[in-house]
């Protein structure tokens, strides 16, 4: 059992600024923000909403990007136990439209920078106010800025209603790969299982410095490198943007981090790049931990032999769960494996009976613990479909070994039946990507007219590199039974991918139903 020191975010917040006052919570550039500070502008946020009456269980939406704002506003909002909503700042008007109709949401918190797509929202939502990061001209009733919230305010401490470990604490929305997104409905107890869970299996303590450069509305950056830090009374480095890594690097250096969060496509990009001898020599980076998609092998092994003082930790997660479920752990790392459950999880794979299979064989990944959600805000059925006596269904496949780790196979959505067989995308794609020249790969399966399914593979190059598709048909022969061979192989200048770099292949599959990729 995991053992709760908080009952909400703020109890966290409030608890380091007691204790640890001067202690720096947040580096932004050259500024910090210590603890007690950062509770000072919590309190003065809150004191805002309430002003602004939103109450207990009001919906608050946020499209921030990374900043200290991203963390006043949800801290601030759950402080006086209304509900926050971060949202993926890539979407666009009719996406934030339906989801904010959606979620119900009263107030929403937005950076000016996505003005253009959110300055109308409060006109065809539910959403009766917008505050504004960051600087915004057009001020009104409906519009406030952030930056001219009264200072001078008394500092707020009273909640009129104390948040508890099992109220819900934020709505985070899936990413849509299938219809509409839905809202994933996580409790205070769902979000400090990660956090405290990740806390024992990485060995945190407050000398720890998390960098954050991926984008704070996903969950496994919000839960992971946001609340983690802060239950731990560590330190967090917040950098805008992931372009240009170069700052990533120099912010990582300079500030002495020791956890860094990544994404395959990052990782691969660091293998590539020439690191200068310095930053190899001085950082101080003991944990390098990488989600939303699985890791080539060959990335794993040619990164343990570039950065030699650190370890690169591969896990796996998904929304409705907090989203952290297994990782590798500093002293017990298979290679392929995405880990052991956190403390306090059960994983089991199961049929299509729901029946356990043996230890080995490929099923669907369950999921059991205090991380699993409340269920889908709005979607009675489609949570009685996803969580079945407590257990969750995540719709990945995978198989655990004789020791319980993890491996993922692929999405049970992506499994490819051709002429009766099952295939799985992944394996074509790890095959694929140890080829010289390749920087992503992603194997899809279409339907033909006799409604079985042909494999096909989207190859991008790297940069300046020309393949020939015969070659690569050559390779693939050697190492793949002919049933697994693409019937089609087409070269990109880049994959579709969301915000965490995880290839979106449904926008692929529409393209080739669409027409724009031609049979040869």
């Amino acid at each position: 059992m995991i053992d709760y020191k908080y009952q909400n975010f703020y109890e966290a917040i409030e608890a380091n600024a007691k204790n640890s006052p001067k202690k720096t919570a947040l580096f932004i550039d050259e500024r910090k923000v210590t603890y007690l500070k950062l509770k000072q502008n919590i309190d003065t946020f809150a004191r805002f909403l309430e002003f602004s009456g939103i109450k207990s269980g009001d919906r608050v939406a946020m499209i921030v990007g990374n900043s200290e704002e991203f963390i006043v506003s949800l801290f601030g909002i759950t402080k006086i136990g209304a509900i926050a909503i971060p949202l993926n700042t890539f979407l666009k008007k009719e996406e934030f439209k339906y989801i904010l109709n959606d979620c119900s949401a009263k107030m929403l918190i937005c950076s000016a920078t996505f003005a253009s797509e959110t300055k109308d929202l409060h006109t065809c939502t539910s959403v009766e106010k917008i505050v504004w990061t960051d600087k915004y001209e057009h001020l009104d009733e409906h519009n406030y800025s952030f930056t001219e919230i009264d200072i001078s305010q008394e500092t707020y401490e009273k909640l009129a209603k104390q948040p508890s470990l099992d109220d819900l604490a934020c709505i985070v929305y899936t990413s849509g790969t299938t219809g509409k997104p839905k809202g994933a409905m996580l409790s205070y107890r769902n979000f400090f299982s990660n956090a405290f869970a990740g806390s024992e299996s990485f060995q945190i303590t407050e000398k720890d410095r998390f960098i954050v450069f991926l984008p704070m509305f996903h969950s496994f950056t919000l839960s992971i490198m946001v609340l983690l830090p802060m239950v731990t009374s560590s330190s967090i480095v917040i950098v805008k943007s992931v372009f240009p890594f170069a700052n990533v690097l120099k912010q990582t250096l300079l500030k002495q981090v020791t956890i860094f969060l990544g994404v395959p496509t990052l990782y691969t990009a660091l293998l590539k790049a020439k690191i200068p001898w310095y930053f190899m020599w001085f950082n101080k980076v003991r944990i390098f931990i990488s989600g939303s998609a699985p890791l080539s092998e060959q990335s794993l092994i040619d990164f343990s032999a570039k950065f030699k003082h650190a370890k690169l930790l591969e896990g796996y997660g998904l929304s409705e769960c907090s989203p952290a479920v297994s990782v590798n752990r500093l002293d017990k790392q298979k290679p392929l494996s995405v880990g052991l459950p956190l403390p306090g999880y059960a994983i089991k794979i199961v049929n299509d009976e729901m029946m356990e299979v043996k230890t080995g064989e490929v099923g669907e990944i369950m999921i059991k613990g205090d991380c699993v959600m409340q269920g889908y805000l709005n979607r009675p059925d489609a949570t009685d479909e996803t969580i079945i006596n407590g257990w969750l269904l995540s719709g990945d496949l995978g198989k655990k070994d004789d020791d319980g780790f993890l491996y993922l196979v692929d999405r049970k959505k992506d499994l490819i039946i051709s002429k009766g067989i099952n295939i799985y995308p992944r394996e074509i794609e790890e095959i694929i990507h140890k080829y010289e020249g390749i920087d992503a790969v992603a194997v899809i399966g279409i339907k033909d007219a006799t409604n079985d399914e042909d494999v096909l593979a989207f190859i991008q190059p790297t940069e300046g590199t020309v393949l020939q598709e015969m070659d690569i048909r050559k390779y693939l022969k050697e190492h793949l039974a002919n049933f697994k061979l693409p019937k089609h192989i087409y070269f990109v200048e880049e994959l579709p991918k969301n915000a965490t770099g995880k290839v979106l292949k449904r926008i692929l599959k529409d393209k080739v139903k669409e027409g724009l990729f031609k049979n040869k």
